[in-house]
């Protein structure tokens, strides 16, 4: 399956001002990529890349006075399948998991897993250990939130999503990692491309944020946002938290004056010139993205 993903995002800055854009497909992506994923910003000269800990490919730039545009277009592979569903993992004992694994199981800055273990243990200690046990808390989660973008805060922790029944797609990861960490399972958040393919067209595409469990030897996608296997899922960035992935961190201060997104299927088309050609221009504006929507700090932040 070809599916071609990029953004656009502009900015206004009073003053030429130092960022930190996790804005490209993981270090990991294994599959075919047409063209580059690379940041780029035609009035940037000082455009580096490095990976973090993390294995996310971050961009260093310092965004001059005025406007300007950071964007990236390109058509990656995938096998088109959807999220694999295991019912059958089980879960490891404590001291059985590996050393790297360890640091998925405490409490981050947006996920107070250690505030929520007496909940968690009330509400799934009846659940069989292992991923039905993460199946019980995506059900959860999946119905006790309520999707809407104006329900995003930069301040949100799993507490706050749980008592207030409200967030975007981070903050359903978030509470979903929260709670598979106090019942001693290794949960990571996990942010990319999710396109809506095999399944209603929303009318436009946004970066989605999910969770990955590590059970059996193996890190394993979860997502209590949708709560069903999806397709085109094209991981971007992983962390603890949203804390250690924000799309855009500044060292001065900016407005956001335009973002959109696309990731689309294509036709398998087996003449990579002509894909190289569609690349050429970008999306029509009015083909995808958000438009007037509101672009939660969830992704953006300022140092």
């Amino acid at each position: 399956m070809l599916i071609r993903i990029g953004f656009e995002i502009t900015v206004t800055c009073p003053v030429p001002v130092p960022m930190l854009l996790a804005l490209s497909v993981h270090s990991t992506f294994a599959g075919r990529m047409i063209g580059s994923d690379y940041v780029r910003n035609s009035s940037v000269d000082d455009l580096s890349e490095y990976t973090d800990l993390f294995g996310n490919r971050v961009t260093r730039a310092t965004a001059p006075a005025g406007v300007s545009t950071f964007w990236s277009d390109s058509i990656v592979e995938v096998d088109g399948l959807p999220d694999r569903v295991q019912p059958g993992l089980r879960q490891a004992r404590l001291q059985d998991l590996p050393n790297e694994t360890l640091t998925y199981l405490v409490a981050s800055r947006y996920c107070d897993s250690d505030l929520l273990g007496d909940f968690a243990w009330k509400q799934f200690g009846w659940t069989e250990a292992g991923w039905p046990r993460v199946q019980a808390i995506c059900d959860f989660v999946h119905a006790h939130v309520t999707f809407n973008y104006k329900f995003g805060r930069p301040d949100k922790t799993a507490g706050n999503v749980l008592a207030e029944k409200t967030g975007v797609c981070r903050d359903f990861a978030h509470l979903a990692i929260s709670l598979c960490r106090a019942m001693n399972i290794p949960a990571r958040y996990a942010s990319g491309y999710l396109g809506d393919i095999g399944v209603p067209d929303a009318g436009f595409d946004d970066f989605c944020a999910w969770f990955e469990v590590f059970m059996e030897g193996e890190w394993h996608t979860c997502d209590a946002r949708y709560n069903v296997p999806r397709i085109g899922r094209i991981l971007m960035v992983r962390g603890h938290d949203a804390s250690d992935v924000a799309m855009v961190t500044s060292f001065g201060n900016y407005e956001l004056t335009g973002f959109r997104v696309w990731s689309h299927e294509l036709a398998n088309e087996e003449d990579e010139s002509l894909l190289l050609q569609s690349l050429e221009t970008r999306p029509h504006p009015q083909q995808r993205g958000l438009g007037g929507q509101v672009v939660t700090a969830a992704y953006m932040t300022t140092a």
